[in-house]
């Protein structure tokens, strides 16, 4: 049996000039939607969470919400970019923003990431892929759907303020802090 790290493989697939833009053959095919765009209003979702409550972006109106869609719980680069979140939940909910993750793995797969790594933010189930789909952020290798490493900035009025379509882990959450930032204050 063979195992897949998808960080590495999707990182390879869209940096090799031959393959990116175009379909993957060793990575199944990329769901392909119109690219959301900077100013558009942001899809709205009604997904449960690791503790089965239902969570609705316009649940959030008022305040920033940090949208990061992820491949898998408990995976190392998964894991990375949700303890930085976590590090900095401070500073993000200091400046107004609520942080939401989203995957295609389950309820319970989330509960027990959420409570592995003490992470006190919603994780939201998207089981189906639909969300991922609205967002441009679905990746499907055959049967298996999983969500693209994509992180949408939704301002207080719900709209996309800054869109992330190329993450880097270990960078990302000082990059998003500096965004929720000079947009606050803008």
């Amino acid at each position: 049996m063979y195992l897949l790290d998808l960080d590495y493989s999707l990182t390879l697939c869209s940096s090799v000039p031959s393959v990116a833009n175009k379909r993957c053959l060793c990575m199944g095919f990329f769901s392909r939607r119109a690219a959301l765009e900077v100013g558009q209003v942001a899809p709205e979702f009604d997904l449960p969470d690791q503790n089965g409550t239902r969570r609705r972006l316009a649940d959030y109106r008022g305040r920033w919400v940090v949208l990061y869609f992820y491949p898998r719980d408990d995976t190392p680069g998964c894991t990375a970019e949700a303890c930085s979140f976590r590090d900095d939940m401070t500073v993000l909910r200091g400046l107004g923003a609520d942080v939401l993750g989203v995957s295609t793995d389950d309820g319970a797969s989330h509960a027990r990431f959420a409570a592995k790594f003490g992470l006190p933010f919603p994780l939201l189930a998207d089981s189906g892929g639909a969300t991922a789909r609205a967002y441009g952020s679905l990746l499907s290798l055959g049967p298996l759907k999983v969500a693209r490493r994509h992180t949408f900035l939704v301002d207080p009025g719900g709209r996309l303020t800054r869109i992330w379509r190329k993450v880097e882990v270990h960078r990302h959450v000082a990059a998003v802090i500096a965004a929720v930032r000079t947009a606050a204050a803008g």
